[in-house]
Order: structure tokens, then sequence, then C-alpha cells
């Protein structure tokens, strides 16, 4: 997990040696400051910049090493030096491809996962997104045709951003914060999109289209199925030339990814411990639960007992890290952001987590106030597109804080495929037929419950333990309290006023205002503000406003 940062000419020539600021005389300043503003936290391994001067293209990579260590240097470049890439993420199915590329091209070691993307597009061009699997973000630049490819993963895992200067060149970064000063306009990039063509005519073509998106599925569930993929995606996600780790919640999600990784990884070492780490107040409702999973996988684990203070601390440098000013992904950020500090001390370089299974399988409380199967469905789809300014930003954003790569097995393209394409009534909870034609009460996450209970994955207070939102799971008093800190730095003249102050997401209370206060100081302009979508559950479905789990009616209270 890197970062990257690009700059195309907007005639294809030269820039020329105009000043952006004071000190700046050249493209390849320009390039080399903004992108050091991700360098410390995305990049502490190494930087790679190439400038070609006569077209006015500079490609920058800050490099954090996972795969392919000691020779993934970048920009990646064609055998014959005429296609230049910088990318941040990671392709699973790197060795499968590289496979089919050898047997083209006679031989073919790739550096890095990230460098059959190079191969991949000398072979197919714009159709090379029909054979990746990962999470990715990348910026390719063709000298022939002096064209420019940029493009994201499906859900958007990986964080990418794009903008114009004054004279209408084209810049592109992993954070907003890289462009700010350079470029007048800034825009979030859309996941499952690409750009190709000259960087003064963007269009954007989508690369990932499935029927679920817009149609209702009518496929029921298949357990055997759905667990073999989940152990799929989980398998392609442990490959690292680095030692990973775990977040372990205490929830079904992440404790089953947990479990999953220690059985595949106990296939080649039966002593493997995994390590997996939580986080939370004195006495917090997930370490019951976490430290339950632990024994059971036999887990080398750690518990992070924080305070509100210290949390408290850190809210600004969560935002500028961030680059949101969500109440929700802001409250949940904060233990995440002290966790992952504590998980690089350990020299731990990569995570894998839970995140995305809410989404794909109906998780959240409000969803059980759903009206009919069709809506329910209607909000899944909603929630996986709009992944990319919630859990997939915050799960980013907040772990490569600390250099730290984050890996999501439930949002494998496969496994999302296929749960997605479910027929709703199978997955939707409350007193619906489920998958069995039965008739009862279904808990939410009901069949991916299911399929993992036939076997010793989790001991069965965890598998069927309810829904707790993470910032709720470290403990009740954490977001009591942010809501009461926050509202005390806004007057009651400075909130009559926020119509006025921020006509864009104007904030709703003064929890909001505060955060978005701050957000301002740091990316000000409409349109690093527009770059933000808040998480709220569904009013109109007569939900609570307040994004905390324990503010829908079904919530039930963990001791």
């Amino acid at each position: 997990m890197c970062g990257i940062f690009a700059i195309f000419s907007k005639t294809g020539g030269p820039i020329g040696s105009k000043r952006y600021f004071k000190n700046f005389q050249s493209l390849r300043e320009i390039a080399y400051q903004q992108s050091g503003k991700q360098r410390k936290h995305r990049g502490p391994d190494d930087t790679g910049l190439e400038l070609i001067q006569d077209h006015g293209v500079c490609l920058v990579h800050e490099r954090r090493g996972i795969v392919g260590f000691r020779t993934g240097h970048q920009p990646l470049v064609s055998a014959d030096g005429t296609v230049l890439v910088v990318a941040n993420g990671e392709i699973y199915n790197y060795l499968e491809q590289s496979a089919e590329i050898a047997k083209k091209r006679g031989r073919y070691d790739p550096k890095s996962d990230c460098s059959v993307i190079v191969e991949l597009y000398e072979e197919y061009g714009e159709d090379l997104f029909d054979y990746l699997s990962g999470m990715y973000a990348f910026a390719l630049y063709d000298k022939k045709t002096k064209n420019v490819m940029l493009a994201r993963d499906p859900i958007g895992i990986i964080p990418l951003y794009y903008g114009y200067d004054k004279d209408g060149n084209l810049f592109a970064a992993s954070e907003m914060k890289c462009l700010i000063g350079v470029c007048e306009k800034i825009e979030n990039f859309p996941p499952g999109m690409m750009y190709y063509g000259k960087a003064d005519k963007m269009e954007f073509k989508c690369h990932f289209k499935e029927k679920w998106i817009t149609e209702i599925p009518k496929e029921p569930a298949n357990l055997v199925m759905l667990k073999q993929k989940l152990e799929s995606a989980v398998r392609t996600h442990l490959h690292c030339d680095v030692e990973l780790g775990a977040l372990l919640s205490g929830g079904v999600d992440s404790s089953l990814i947990a479990s999953i990784a220690t059985k595949i990884m106990r296939e080649k070492d039966k002593n493997f411990k995994l390590r997996t780490f939580s986080v939370g107040l004195e006495g917090a409702p997930d370490f019951k639960y976490s430290k339950m999973v632990a024994e059971h996988i036999q887990s080398d684990h750690t518990e992070l007992v924080f305070t509100v203070e210290e949390g408290l601390d850190c809210i600004r440098d969560i935002i500028y890290h961030l680059e949101t000013y969500d109440i929700t992904t802001v409250r949940c950020s904060i233990p995440m952001y002290l966790l992952t500090r504590r998980i690089k001390s350990e020299n731990i370089r990569m995570i894998l987590s839970g995140e995305g299974a809410d989404e794909l399988f109906g998780g959240y409380l409000y969803f059980f106030k759903a009206p009919t199967t069709e809506d329910f469905h209607k909000e899944l789809v909603k929630r996986v597109l709009n992944l990319y300014h919630s859990d997939c930003l915050r799960a980013n954003k907040v772990s490569m804080a600390w250099a730290v790569e984050l890996r999501v097995p439930f949002l494998d393209r496969d496994f999302l495929n296929y749960v997605m394409s479910i027929r709703p009534e199978d997955k939707i909870p409350g007193d619906l037929n489920c998958y069995t034609d039965k008739k009862q009460h279904r808990i939410e996450k009901y069949i991916l419950r299911e399929a993992f209970s036939d076997e010793d994955y989790l001991p069965n207070t965890v598998l069927w333990r309810q829904k707790e939102q993470f910032s709720d799971g470290v403990g009740y008093n954490w977001i009591d309290t942010i809501k009461e800190y926050a509202a005390s730095h806004i007057t009651d003249e400075e909130f009559d006023m926020r119509t006025k102050l921020y006509p864009i997401n104007t904030p709703e209370t003064k929890e909001a205002f505060y955060y978005r206060q701050v957000f301002e100081e740091m990316f000000p302009g409409d349109y690093p503000a527009k770059t933000v979508m808040k998480w709220i559950p569904r009013t109109d479905w007569g939900c609570s406003s307040d994004p905390s789990g324990r503010a829908q009616a079904s919530h039930q209270a963990h001791k």
C-alpha cells in the first residue's frame, strides 16, 4: 500500500517553469513537494519519480513495501520504455496473470504484484480490468499516444483524487491534501471507473458492470458456495512478504476472517499463531468477545486500552488523515487510529479486517426497518457503492496514517459479486421467510453465520452475537463523550449561522459543526467539502438519524 501523485500537461507538451508557490521553479519540484504531504506515512520505504519534461508529465510513487519488497520500485516501466505506471494497492491474482504473460512472452518475472498492470495494458488496452483482481488505484502514461489512464478498483478500497490547476493541467493523487494549493478544482475519483485519453478531455468509462447493481437478484443462497468463496478470498489476501496480523473486535466479521486465516496458515505450519489486535476503553463490550475468539483460535492477542482523553486528543489528526468531516467516520476512526499505531510498533506491516460484510449482508441494525425486500436490496447496493466515502476511506487512511496496509477479504471481487447476486429475501433480517422457507426471526447476516456454523470456526456466543458498531463496541462512553466534547467548542450563535457558513452538507448538530470547522481549516473551499458524503441510517424508514447502532430500536446492550 503506497501513495501516488501525477501531473499531466493539458497540451501533451511542456508545462514550463511557472511558479505555483514562491520557491517552486520546476515541474519536478512541484511534484516532489506536493507528494511529500503523504510521503512519511504512505512512502516510508522509497520515493520514485519520473519526469518526462517534453510531455509535461511527472509521476511520483511513495512506497510502503509489502510484496516484492526489494524489487518493487516504481514508477513501473514497460520493456520498451514507453508505458509508465504508478500504482497503489495489491493485485491478488498477479501470480496467475504473470503465468499467462510468461506463456505469451516466453519469460516474465514480475517485480511486484502491480507489475502486471503494465503488461496487461500492453496486451489488452482499456480491457485490462477484465483480468485484474485486487484493490488498486493507478496512473498510467503512454508515451507513444500521449494518452493518460487513471483508474480505481470497483468499490474504491484504495483512495484516489484528481483535479485541475488554473491552466487546465490534470493532477491525480492518493490523498486530497496533495492537491490543495495547486488545483482550483478537486474531485473524488469514482470507483469502478477509468479515464483513458488526452489530459484535457476527461471522460469516465465504467469497468465494473454487474447485474445486481440495477436488477433485483433471484438466485437463492448456497451456503456451501458462500463458505468456499470467502475462504478463497481470505487465501488470496494472505500473500505478502512481511509479517501479517488481523484486527479482532469480537464481532462476527473480523472474527471469521481471523479464524479462516488461521486455518489456512496452519496448513503449512501447524504451530502458526496469528497476531490479533483489539481496542477499547476499560471494560469495553468488545474485549469480552475478542478474548473469547483469540483463545478459540489460539492467536497471539493484544488488547489496547485507551482513555477518552487520549481519543479526544486525536480529533484534529484524524480529520487531517481521513479528509472527511462525516460524524460516523470520525467517531470510529479514532480508536482504530490508536490501535494501528500500536500495530506499527509491533513491526507488522499488513493486517486483515472485516470491513464490507455489513454492506453485503445487511448487517446494520437499521436494516430491520426495511419496508420490502426490494428496498432492502437497493439499500445494500447504495451502501456498497458508497463504501469509498465511509468504511473503505476509514480503513485505508487510518491504517496508512501509520504506514500499515489493511486488506478486506469481504470485498474481494468474486466474493462480492456472489453475495450481492443472492436474492434479498435470503439476507434481509427480521420476521420474514429465510432461505430454507421457514418462518423465523432472523438475526442480521444470518446466512453468513449459518454458512460457518457446521465447523468449529467460532464459539457460538460470537458467531450469533448481535451487530455492535465499532464505535459502540469500544465502549459506550466513547460516543457519548466525543459528542459532548465536540459540541462544547461551538456556541449557540455559531450554530445558528451554520447554513450561511456551510451551505454544502450543512451540519445538523454541534458535533458535526465542529468536525466541519476543523476540516475547513485544513481543506478550504467548496470542492473539498463536496468530496464528503454523510453516513446516516434511513430516517424515512423510521430510523434514528444518529448513526450509532445504539440509537436503533433493535439494539441490545452487551454486558
